[in-house]
């Protein structure tokens, strides 16, 4: 199709540079006639037309021909740099709308961060106070069990005290009231009983 059309073009280009060159050589014609010049140099200006006109139409067919190719091609290359630089440019912009929605998620999430952070402190903080409160419980149930360990060894250190100070006393009152004949009377009551019972 695209040839189709340079070749229009390029039959089109011919023919009105012919017919171009046809009013040059009929108005060279005419000026020399005018001119009153001999018949030699209206030859002679003829065949230079003439052979303008065949240069002229030879460049033009070459032009026609090897041009339109490279043409075509330079804009393929200019298209497809267009296109590539169309495509990265809307890249680029896509890569800057993420960093823009980041950027704008980036502060909810600080907000969110700090939120979790500030409920994580205060939750800490009520573990750590519960913690110690448990603590100090457990340290007042062991002090309530120590002094009642130590009040319980004081009763029986006591209660031995005063028994060995009644065993004193009554050792140092048995000796004041135990005469000899007390003790002889103690023995003969002792054998007695030992006398009534049976074997």
């Amino acid at each position: 199709m695209k040839q189709n059309k340079i070749g229009q073009a390029g039959r089109l280009f011919i023919i009105s540079s012919l017919v171009v060159l046809f009013f040059c050589v009929v108005l060279g014609a005419h000026a020399a006639e005018e001119s009153g010049n001999s018949a030699t140099e209206r030859t002679s200006e003829i065949f230079k037309w003439i052979n303008f006109a065949i240069v002229a139409a030879f460049l033009i067919w070459l032009f026609a021909k090897y041009l339109p190719p490279k043409f075509q091609g330079n804009a393929d290359k200019i298209s497809s740099a267009i296109t590539k630089a169309t495509a990265a440019r809307e890249e680029a912009e896509r890569q800057v709308r993420e960093a823009e929605a980041k950027l704008a998620n980036l502060k909810q999430e600080i907000a969110a961060l700090e939120t979790t952070a500030k409920r994580e402190t205060a939750e800490e903080a009520e573990r750590i106070r519960a913690l110690a409160q448990s603590d100090a419980k457990k340290v007042g149930v062991a002090a309530q069990a120590e002094i009642e360990a130590a009040g319980r060894a004081a009763r029986v250190e006591l209660k031995a005290l005063a028994a060995a100070l009644a065993v004193d006393g009554a050792e140092t009152l048995l000796a004041k009231q135990l005469t000899p004949a007390a003790q002889e009377s103690l023995v003969d009551t002792f054998v007695k009983s030992l006398e009534g019972r049976p074997n």
